[in-house]
């Protein structure tokens, strides 16, 4: 645990419990809710925290059968959508009286924090969607790619289902798309490794197969897309289509490559996230 990251509360509820939820900074500065990825956990924005510890109040929590949450409260009915997901983002918010929140998510979180911001969007200062992609199956009727033929994703089913690490092992370099620096490909393999394959492939599965594309125009909080300048998760079209969907929205396009770069380059990401921030003020 980063040194100055604490537990919440001494009496900690038991949302904070279930999900592991930390807080690092001020806990009267501006709210950051910071939601990981599909295979990740709240430690991968180890990078990006220290830009915005001293000035904002940074709530950090793992999703649902990642990191240190109690994978003994998982229930594969609540999570056989995002919506079990959104709740839980919901309920960080609520058993710590969060308002006001910016929630900067990564990837499959992304989608949760669109979900969290349509049901209660007065919780919500601006969300901050890194790497999103609202539909992953190309769409040829209406001209949307999504980065993913019906064929593709029968592979990654069969993939799956063979077996889930050896799956991990060839796919995470490709998503984390650095290869010039393959310790941070071994990194995301070994956190894909540590996610119960059962728990993964049920969010593995929702994630690729869910379509959110027309929940996108229900959005009324501020958003920024970052997207970056090469991605094998998110075509480019992608950010288009957002920024076109959510109204009032900011795309912004990082020299970062691959899909996670608030690890490949959190100073980066950091910088566009703040420069945002400092536009609402």
């Amino acid at each position: 645990m980063d040194a100055a990251t604490r537990p919440v509360g001494p009496g900690r509820g038991a949302v904070a419990a279930r999900l592991n939820v930390t807080s690092t900074g001020p806990v009267d500065a501006p709210v950051l809710l910071l939601a990981h990825g599909f295979g990740c956990d709240q430690g991968m924005w180890r990078g990006v925290l220290p830009h915005f510890a001293a000035d904002h109040r940074v709530v950090r929590y793992d999703l649902m059968g990642a990191g240190g949450s109690d994978t003994t409260a998982y229930d594969p009915e609540r999570y056989a959508t995002l919506d079990g997901h959104a709740g839980d983002l919901l309920a960080v918010c609520a058993e710590l009286d969060l308002r006001d929140v910016t929630v900067v998510a990564h990837s499959v979180s992304t989608m949760m924090a669109v979900l969290a911001a349509v049901r209660e969007p007065g919780r919500f200062r601006q969300l901050v969607l890194v790497a999103p992609n609202p539909y992953f199956l190309d769409d040829p009727a209406s001209g949307y790619s999504g980065g993913f033929s019906a064929a593709d994703l029968a592979e990654v089913s069969a993939a799956l289902d063979s077996n889930y690490f050896t799956w991990a092992e060839a796919f995470a370099p490709l998503i984390m798309g650095v290869p010039d620096e393959p310790g941070l490909g071994e990194e995301l393999t070994a956190s894909f490794c540590r996610v119960d394959p059962d728990i993964a492939r049920q969010l593995l599965r929702t994630m690729f197969t869910t379509d959110f594309r027309p929940l996108l125009p229900e959005v009324t909080t501020p958003t920024l897309v970052l997207q970056c300048r090469a991605d094998a998760m998110v075509p480019p079209s992608v950010g288009d289509h957002l920024h076109a969907h959510l109204a009032g929205s900011t795309l912004v396009q990082l020299s970062a490559v691959g899909h996670c770069p608030h690890i490949s380059a959190p100073a980066e990401t950091a910088a566009a996230i703040r420069a945002h921030l400092l536009t609402l003020r």
